[in-house]
């Protein structure tokens, strides 16, 4: 089952108000898709949240962070181009 971390639509929705991301699907729409192609939301909890602050210093994005520990607690993959997460004992699948 795919997982879609609210953590990366939040950070889509931050870095496009502010004009560093251009998306070019409307962002309702982009919920409306998780949904319709059956990927699992994963919210994030305090669980999540509390998490972040035992996790070394590899990587300094906070929002990369919560998907880490979020990918840390939930034993799942996580998808991303960015090599640093390896470094957390994660099981990447490179893009």
């Amino acid at each position: 089952m795919i997982h879609v971390s609210a953590a990366s639509i939040w950070e889509i929705a931050i870095k496009a108000g502010l004009g560093r991301l251009e998306v070019k699907v409307d962002l309702p729409e982009l919920a409306d898709e998780i949904e319709q192609n059956q990927f699992l939301e994963l919210p994030v909890t305090a669980r999540h949240a509390v998490s972040v602050s035992a996790l070394p210093v590899h990587h300094t994005d906070p929002f990369d962070r919560l998907l880490i520990a979020q990918a840390k607690l939930e034993d799942l993959v996580i998808v991303t181009r960015d090599r640093i997460f390896a470094e957390y004992g994660l099981d990447v699948l490179a893009t």
